[in-house]
Formats: C-alpha cells, structure tokens, sequence
C-alpha cells in the first residue's frame, strides 16, 4: 500500500506504507489513512523530521563493527547499504517547506 502526499504548493509524493508511517510517526501524525499536516503545524513537524535526521546521522558516525563485503544476509542474498531516514525525510521537508512559504497545507490519503 501506498501514501500520495499532496499540497498545491508542490508536485504529489508518494510514499510506500512503511516509510509514510514512520515520517508521520516522527511527526506526531496518527498514520492513518488520510489526515492533514495544516500550514500551523509545518514547523513542527520541520523541526521534528530535522531532529530525526540529526540523530540518524549522528549515530552513523558512531563507530560501527566492520561489514564483511562478501558478507549475506539470513536468506543468502548479498548485504546491501539500506535507504536511511535522510534520504525519504529530505524531500517530504522541501515539500513541508515550500508548502509553509505558500500558505498551503499537506493531506494525504492512500
């Protein structure tokens, strides 16, 4: 399932269900099936997404034990780098963003 992010001071986002919840989690939203962030709430949730990416990178710099590259995971398939919360919280902030500086609110829905 999917989230479709849309504000009318941006092109339409969407996000897969996973990814949609916890950015609407750290953002104190209820990952419901539809809801709004209003143009009030945007720097809250700015704030709060730019905290999250924060502590993210934060802890990536800690010291972390080596990664075998001929390294597999449980299945047998090759370890892989992961998607971070960086990378799918810095487009919905531009969003929130350019949102804010129009005067428009985000919804989404499924």
């Amino acid at each position: 399932m999917v989230y479709k992010f849309v504000s009318r001071a941006t092109a339409d986002m969407i996000m897969l269900e996973a990814d949609a919840q916890k950015i609407l989690k750290i953002i104190g939203k209820d990952a419901s099936p539809a809801g709004i962030i209003t143009v009030a709430q945007i720097p809250a949730a700015i704030g709060a997404l730019q905290a999250a990416v924060a502590a993210e990178d934060e802890r990536s710099r800690q010291p972390a034990e080596p990664v075998d590259k001929n390294a597999e995971d449980e299945d047998g398939d090759d370890v892989k780098a992961t998607v971070g919360l960086k990378q799918r919280a810095v487009p919905f902030i531009v969003m929130l963003q350019r949102s804010e500086a129009e005067g428009a609110d985000v919804v989404w829905g499924h």
